[in-house]
């Protein structure tokens, strides 16, 4: 079983009432995006005008080539507080952290220490692993 070529990390919260603000005060570091529900958006793709149907703080890590998941996963977690209840009191935002995964070859395989899950479970944050065979289109991601 060979390594995943790229891998790519994002600790998302939504919410029809976040503020992205007071996510930023709460867990010390500013978002890579975030917006209000109601607030306009342009499609990066697209450029179209679209409103948002629900507020969002997304902290994005950088993508790494050859795969480092794990170090993505402290990457994220090193910035923000360590304090539980913090993340406790932001749960009601259901943190997940998307993560892409993008294969080589048609056996690729991952491996996360007790440490990286051990972090991500005291936070409360949910793991959402998606691969990517070697002809899907990397650029067509959204984190």
């Amino acid at each position: 079983m060979s390594a995943f070529v790229h891998s790519m990390a994002s600790l998302r919260f939504f919410g029809d009432d976040l503020v992205p603000d007071e996510i930023t005060a709460l867990l010390g570091t500013s978002p890579t995006q975030s917006h209000l529900k109601g607030q306009e958006l342009i499609g990066r793709r697209t450029g179209n005008k679209l409103i948002a149907k629900t507020g969002s703080w997304r902290l994005r890590a950088i993508d790494r080539a050859p795969e480092d998941l794990e170090g993505q996963i402290f990457e994220i977690l090193d910035q923000l507080t360590q304090d539980l209840s913090v993340w406790a009191s932001l749960s009601r935002y259901q943190p997940d952290l998307f993560c892409g995964l993008f294969m080589g070859s048609s056996n690729d395989g991952i491996s996360l220490s007790a440490k990286a899950l051990l972090a991500i479970g005291q936070r409360g944050i949910s793991l959402d692993l998606d691969t990517y065979d070697a002809g899907d289109d990397d650029d067509s991601v959204e984190s």
